[in-house]
Order: C-alpha cells, then structure tokens, then sequence
C-alpha cells in the first residue's frame, strides 16, 4: 500500500537539524480558519474533522459505486498546518487567538477536482456534517529549510532559531508572505503520545541572499 512517508521520506522525515528542500507542488484538502487551536470544539478541531471526513471518503472509495481513474490504495497522510499571524513574521506561540491557519491533508496526484467535489458531497450526506468549508488547494512551495522537531510545540522557537542560524551561516534568508507561510507536518497522533516525544516537521520558505562584500577590482 501507497505510504507517502515513505515513498517520500526526503519531506515528512528529515532530521533534527536543517536541511535544504526544493519541495514540488501537491494537492490537498484544506480548510481554513482562524483562532487558537487548542479551543475544545472550537474552529480548528472541527476544521480537522472535516479534513479527515474528506480524506477517509476518498480513500475508501473503491468499495463504492464512484470509481476514481488512476486508483490505488494508499495510507491517508499526515496532518498538516500552514500557519500565520498578521504582522508577525513566523509565528508568536504565545499569542495563539491571534493565528490564522490552513489545515490540510495531502492528497494522492489521482485524485481530480471532480473526485474531491464527490468526496465532500458524499461526506456530508453520509457523516451528517457540513464538509462544505473544505477546498482543494495546489500549493508549490519550492525551496525551503526544514527540520524535524521533537517536543512540545510550545517549545519550537529554539528549533526556529536553529534553522534561522543555519541560514545565515549558509547565505540563505527567510522568505515569509502571504503565499509562502509557516508549515507545521504532524508526524506524531498527539492524542496517543506524550508532549515531549512529539515529532513534527517544521519548513520555512527561504531565498538565496547574495551578500555585497563591497570589495573592487
């Protein structure tokens, strides 16, 4: 069966210290929101059991009626995030009502625009839910630093910080807007496993900076 975290182990495992990716578009199902996401019923989990709602329906299509053309069975990945803050550059952990955020799943490359429409007309009819708020997003997030990050998420600033410094040192910089965002990739099912042994990949947009040294001929 079709696992992308191991078919593509170079974007869901890196390791605990940045590297350099050039990350090709995908297709996702996305909602967004804003808020913070540790709100009991709030935005953010509902948001998440919409994704999954969609992911699940496609996934296990081939027992239905609807045939997806270029089908094969897969494992559903994993959560992701794309978050932001207005006027922040990266995020402020400590202002978490103050996030804005597009939560995804990936979506295998066989699936259509006209499948998704499917999966989210079926989810709704058979779950009983409102699946509406779910979109299908092409992101292409190109050349990025990345690292795998183990803890809390409270304690990601030091991780940033670790890939900032590795930048500099390399001649890259930071390159946040409003297309090129924050990216969090949930490797760990935070409800079975504790805070500290949390895995999550972190991936920042970066660019090449060219330095003025200043010198002459």
């Amino acid at each position: 069966m079709f696992d992308f975290k191991k078919e593509y182990r170079e974007f869901y495992m890196p390791k605990n210290k940045p590297e350099i990716v050039n990350v090709p578009k995908a297709n996702y199902i996305a909602v967004r929101g804003k808020g913070d996401p540790n709100e009991a019923g709030g935005a953010y989990q509902q948001a998440i059991g919409v994704l999954y709602a969609v992911a699940y329906t496609l996934k296990m299509s081939y027992k239905t009626d609807y045939k997806i053309k270029g089908f094969y069975e897969y494992v559903v990945p994993p959560l992701e995030g794309f978050w932001w803050q207005d006027n922040v550059e990266g995020v402020d952990h400590s202002d978490k009502s103050a996030f804005n955020w597009i939560s995804v799943i990936r979506l295998p490359e066989f699936v259509s625009k006209e499948d998704f429409d499917w999966a989210v007309e079926t989810a709704s009819r058979k779950k009983k839910m409102d699946c509406s708020p779910a979109e299908f997003l092409t992101v292409e997030e190109g050349l990025c630093v990345q690292i795998m990050h183990l803890g809390p998420f409270d304690e990601e600033p030091a991780t940033v910080a670790m890939m900032d410094a590795y930048l500099e040192q390399n001649g890259y910089a930071n390159d946040f807007s409003r297309d090129r965002l924050h990216h969090e990739i949930y490797m760990s099912d935070a409800r079975k496993v504790a805070p500290e042994k949390w895995k999550t990949v972190i991936r920042h947009p970066i660019k090449e900076v060219c330095y003025n040294t200043g010198a002459t001929d």
